[in-house]
């Protein structure tokens, strides 16, 4: 009796502990969630889950303010065809995201007439908050450790990282609640490895649905599979040569069909896949370039980056200097001081019979995660170092082997003994040391959620000011069309311009073709609008003649996203 008192006491206390990282991790990503403006691929996210199209805005051709955001316009006569066959055509993602995305838009009132950023964030930051519990769960299936799980969950809880996905209307938070399940089914196949005993059906069927799924939400999920899949391998061949191959030759038949299952399953979206991203002008920012000299090491230092900012990110893109140095500083003291204890823990989880074999599973993960990116990045000239946010793909590995690594260090004694009895200068105040590294974290997380540190790329909340500040006259703003993205660029101001202003400009989205070049539609443009006008050049890389028009002298501060200038045609 006493001892069933005490277990569901223990059930209790885990059980409110785990609501209290729910609560401050989905605080955190729901804090200032609209505050920021959104940014192109958020535009990219709003107008398809819409049903919406790009092409619909016209180019070539000066347009009102109105019609440029008519994109994020809700619907009504829009549906799930519209925005599968929207997206296939003018993006390169699959739809899973979008048409949950297109279900729960619908669920909010617009804003000013324009479709509700709150609400589309707001679903992105609930999968953010899910992946708390699910991290729980994963973590626990990996070490049978309360300790583990709720360490695990509660640097999950806060991470900057996963903040600044879970803050972003896209489909990252969802891909990672599957790698999560999909890590899941491989912790359960290396038990089943471990103790040589078949997988259950249902755990067969569950990681290929899993993996299809992941697959239709984003295709670098595929990384993660191809990580798992090495893994694998590895255990296939240590197995092979220690244990009997008639004991295990069931298991790894089933192994075989989850993999045979989910490359059927990945076949559907291949042909898709490769015609949306062939020589698509919307990938051609991730090709690596030439490199010379020092620039070999900026994707070493693009991937240390996205690292640092799972467990701790200061205000370093702070306007003031001061702000951005003292982060700085206090950043590398406290990862010279944090990375050995981690280190430290995970060599000691490396060595106990009970937790070698599965912490080597998360290590490899991540491990061949990474040799991926940097095979991608530096063999194939495909740098997918520049979008920290496609670190997702290991995202939940990194942060089970912190929180296992947080435990070594929270049990001091423990960690002497596993060590074989020797003096943990390192682990002499585990539990303080624990804390003090959450609390960074969640000095992270709040860097994150007060936008002082992974700020939107574009910004045109500091545009609109100056624009308003320099121009009394009527205002046309010019930039060249390429893809959607640019696009999503001028939507971003003229939405700006909705919120919070009264003036109305006019648009021009130059689209180049072989019979007119970027300077001639301007001047034909321009020959056709009453004057005085004021032309800003926005993002419009080729050079610009215009008649009767002179450039504005002053000096105006530059705006993250936006490369601009001012002339005055009179």
């Amino acid at each position: 009796m006493t001892y069933e008192l005490i277990t569901k006491s223990s059930k209790i206390k885990t059980l409110l502990l785990l609501l209290l990282w729910l609560a401050i991790g989905t605080g955190l990503r729901f804090l200032q969630l609209a505050a920021k403006p959104p940014w192109t691929d958020e535009f990219s996210t709003l107008v398809f889950s819409l049903g919406n199209s790009f092409q619909a805005v016209p180019l070539n051709q000066v347009i009102p303010l109105d019609v440029l955001l008519q994109p994020l316009q809700l619907n009504p006569t829009a549906g799930i065809t519209d925005v599968v066959q929207h997206l296939l055509q003018e993006s390169n993602h699959p739809p899973l995201y979008f048409i949950l995305a297109h279900w729960w838009m619908h669920l909010w009132q617009p804003e000013v007439g324009l479709v509700s950023v709150w609400g589309a964030r707001s679903l992105s930051a609930i999968f953010g908050a899910a992946s708390i519990p699910a991290t729980y769960t994963l973590s626990w299936l990996a070490f049978r450790s309360r300790l583990i799980s709720h360490l695990a969950a509660a640097i999950s809880a806060v991470s900057p990282y996963g903040i600044f996905l879970a803050q972003e209307a896209r489909h990252y938070t969802l891909a990672i609640l599957w790698i999560i399940a999909s890590l899941s089914c491989l912790v359960i196949a290396t038990r089943h490895i471990q103790h040589r005993k078949p997988l259950p059906v249902w755990i067969v069927a569950t990681w290929i649905i899993v993996n299809f799924l992941g697959m239709s939400t984003h295709y670098f999920f595929s990384l993660t599979l191809c990580a798992e899949a090495l893994v694998l391998i590895a255990l296939r061949w240590y197995n092979g040569a220690l244990e009997q191959r008639k004991i295990l030759g069931s298991l790894w038949r089933q192994i075989y069909l989850v993999a045979g299952g989910t490359l059927i399953a990945g076949l559907v979206w291949l042909p898709v896949f490769l015609h949306n991203s062939s020589g698509s002008e919307l990938t051609q920012w991730i090709k690596g370039g030439d490199r010379s000299g020092l620039a070999w090491l900026n994707p070493i230092f693009q991937a240390a980056a996205a690292w640092i900012t799972m467990l701790s990110l200061l205000p370093v893109e702070a306007s003031a200097i001061p702000v951005v140095i003292g982060s700085g500083a206090v950043m590398i003291i406290f990862f010279f001081w944090a990375v050995p204890i981690l280190y430290r823990g995970y060599k000691i989880l490396s060595k106990q019979p009970e937790t070698s074999l599965i912490t080597q599973v998360f290590a490899g993960v991540v491990c061949s995660a990474l040799a991926l990116f940097f095979f991608f990045t530096y063999a194939l000239n495909i740098d997918l170092t520049r979008g920290a946010r496609y670190n997702f793909v290991y995202f939940p590995a990194v942060i089970v082997l912190i929180g296992a690594s947080l435990a070594v260090c929270w049990n001091p004694l423990k960690s002497r003994v596993a060590s074989g009895g020797k003096k943990q200068r390192l682990f002499s105040d585990g539990k303080t040391s624990v804390i003090l590294i959450w609390f960074m974290a969640l000095l992270g997380g709040l860097t994150v959620a007060c936008n002082f540190g992974y700020q939107k790329y574009y910004r045109p909340d500091l545009l609109l000011p100056l624009i308003q500040q320099a121009s009394q006259v009527p205002i046309l703003i010019a930039t060249i069309h390429k893809t959607h993205v640019q696009t999503g660029e001028m939507i971003g101001i003229a939405r700006e311009f909705k919120l919070s202003s009264s003036t109305s400009p006019l648009f021009l989205l130059v689209h180049p073709n072989q019979h007119n070049i970027s300077t001639a539609i301007l001047q034909q443009t321009l020959n056709q609008v009453p004057h005085p006008l004021d032309l800003w050049i926005v993002n419009f890389y080729a050079p610009v003649e215009v008649k009767n028009c002179v450039a504005d002298p002053q000096s105006l501060p530059a705006v993250d996203g936006y490369n601009y200038k001012l002339y005055h045609c009179l």
